[in-house]
């Protein structure tokens, strides 16, 4: 239901609209100079219905944003992706940077507990180990989920 247009403005509805109207001028919809007089309209406005004057002719919602409908032909270009590999490369190296630090945190805690007590059971191996394992094969023969 639309607001009654003899309602008063609030101070938060002009910033409101103020704002749609800078994204609005960002965009290319309205020029610099449009921006100006608008503004000073939407300031000096006293009701919703004054504000709706002033967007009336710019949509509400960025239209570049919205879903294509399926009884339009979709547009040829393809959007902008990272190549899946790279994606690969940049996740194997997190993952393997992460066992490494919590592999080196574990050694230097056995290290430090059988330097002061003694031979210790190297219980690390158990963390470090079996993670490891799972990256090794998962480097070596690449995430298969993409059913490729």
């Amino acid at each position: 239901m639309a607001p009654n247009p003899d309602i008063r403005a609030s101070d938060a509805d002009r910033d409101r609209v103020a704002a749609s109207l800078r994204d609005h001028c960002g965009e290319g919809r309205i020029t610099v100079d449009e921006l100006q007089e608008r503004l000073e309209a939407v300031y000096g406005a006293k009701t919703v219905g004054e504000l709706q004057e002033v967007t009336a002719d710019l949509p509400e919602e960025d239209l570049y944003q919205l879903p294509v409908p399926a009884s339009q032909p979709k547009s040829t270009a393809s959007p902008a992706r990272v190549p899946s590999r790279e994606l690969d490369i940049t996740g194997n190296r997190a993952m393997w940077a992460a066992w490494a630090t919590v592999g080196g945190i574990n050694f230097t805690i056995w290290l430090i507990i059988a330097l002061s007590t003694g031979w210790l059971y190297p219980w690390w191996v158990w963390v470090v180990g079996p993670w490891g394992a799972i990256l090794l094969v998962r480097t070596l023969f690449g995430n298969r989920s993409d059913g490729c």
